[in-house]
């Protein structure tokens, strides 16, 4: 298995004017095209936090598209911590 193909975790943190734009619907929406699986929430401090998985190459197009989010959006900084593949998301859903 070559390196683009292999799975793995990111936790995302985005900051900036992410909240009320739409962002976690377009995220969710961008993340079932590119077949990554996960969560994305809203925190209390504005920022939108995610918990991505799939392949290097699709959680690494996540990344991106967290970095310039939808139309509304303005993102300020994007911070990601890599961690190991869990396995245990089989969908991308908008939780709480």
């Amino acid at each position: 298995m070559n390196n683009a193909n292999k799975n793995v975790c990111a936790h995302i943190i985005v900051k900036g004017r992410v909240q009320g734009v739409a962002f976690r619907y377009h995220a969710r929406n961008f993340a079932h095209q590119i077949k990554v699986y996960g969560w994305i929430r809203n925190l209390t401090n504005g920022d939108v936090e995610l918990m991505v998985e799939g392949t290097k190459n699709s959680v690494e197009e996540m990344v991106k598209w967290c970095k310039i989010g939808p139309p509304m959006a303005l993102v300020e900084n994007v911070v990601v911590d890599w961690l190991p593949f869990s396995g245990k998301y089989m969908q991308f859903k908008i939780i709480q």
